[in-house]
């Protein structure tokens, strides 16, 4: 009776272990908005969530600013260089420094020195320089890019936490299409998971490196790319397979044809999603932490869109307008746009 009762006990373990959880996602119905920070003067694309405690921003006429966690205060400064009017559309961090790139030659890259003030690590002049955003792999590894120029993008790279960028060759990298480039929409042309590394441009087109940007692959989407203001403007990758891109023609925000795309092998195919449905242009897109890939968030001066088919289908939250977004948690975000940043809780 003893050997009898171990075999159906061991039966019942090995069928519930055997039994996976079903993932299921949330219905986000509402999102709540807090003003942090307002300034008139400020058209801000481009913020970062520095440790899970303070926020940091670039903008334009060369501002930057960090919230204190503990008071909610915020610490402003501009940056000077000559007599530039320096305008930032990029940022990134690693654990030890923060990172800002300006657009337009030239290209002024700047980064946390010894003293605790910023100094130029990185410079860039001649026609046709305009970089577009930034991303670290990890605390030595980072990346910028910027529109084509000479017949490839502009790629420059870091491999000793940002104390010096180099640009790559035309020879590293895929052939670049005549006026290739990214739109400084919201500090979101790059995607990184792992080594992996996405890069969406504004022929539609997304530039592809397994190995954190020694070698490189480009691949086409379906995305509408006829004018030079259509094409991807955000793209995002949840996992080393699942990604997701958008972006449309912002003369024509409400136009929601060809302007949403997902990839489920890693970016190599790419397919249209909600065609004709739902939002219209939008300049950021993210995954929700934590939510299996199946919860995204769209922004843009229209307002703010949820979905949670992976992107399939979309409710409008708000009519809200921002630039960009970053997620603290599955819950909570903070997001920025013309005049101000705000705290976004999603219910």
């Amino acid at each position: 009776m003893k050997q009898f009762s171990v075999i159906i006990l061991s039966f019942v373990f090995l069928f519930s272990c055997g039994k996976k959880k079903v993932f299921k996602p949330r219905l986000i119905t509402k999102v709540e908005i807090e003003t942090l920070l307002e300034d008139s003067l400020l058209s801000i694309r481009a913020i970062e969530i520095l440790n899970d405690k303070s926020l940091a921003f670039a903008a334009n006429n060369g501002a930057f600013g960090l919230s204190n966690s503990r008071t909610g205060l915020w610490q402003k400064s501009f940056q000077k260089y000559d007599s530039l009017n320096i305008h930032f559309r990029a940022v990134a961090h690693t654990s030890k420094d923060f990172f800002m790139l300006s657009v337009d030659t030239p290209a002024l890259l700047y980064k946390t020195g010894s003293d605790g003030k910023m100094e130029v690590v990185y410079k860039e002049d001649g026609i046709g320089v305009f970089y577009d955003s930034m991303n670290f792999w990890n605390d030595e590894e980072g990346i910028a890019i910027g529109d084509s120029n000479n017949g490839c993008l502009s790629v420059i790279i870091t491999r000793d936490g940002g104390e010096s960028w180099t640009k790559l060759s035309c020879d590293a990298l895929p052939k670049g299409i005549e006026n290739e480039g990214a739109f400084a929409a919201s500090n979101t042309n790059i995607a990184i998971v792992g080594d992996k590394t996405w890069i969406a441009t504004n022929t539609g087109r997304v530039y592809y490196s397994h190995n954190k940007g020694n070698s490189w692959e480009v691949f086409d989407t379906p995305i509408v790319k006829e004018k030079e203001t259509e094409g991807i403007y955000s793209i995002d990758f949840y996992d080393a397979l699942n990604g997701f891109a958008i972006g449309g023609d912002y003369t024509k925000p409400d136009d929601n044809s060809a302007n949403k795309i997902k990839s489920t092998d890693g970016g190599k195919t790419w397919q249209l999603v909600s065609q004709n449905k739902n939002l219209g242009y939008r300049s950021c897109v993210q995954y929700i932490p934590n939510r299996e890939g199946k919860e995204l968030v769209a922004i843009g001066f229209k307002g703010i869109d949820y979905s949670n088919d992976a992107g399939e289908t979309w409710k409008h939250l708000s009519d809200e307008g921002f630039y960009t977004i970053r997620f603290l948690n599955d819950s909570i975000a903070y997001a920025a746009g013309l005049k101000r940043i705000s705290k976004l809780i999603f219910r």
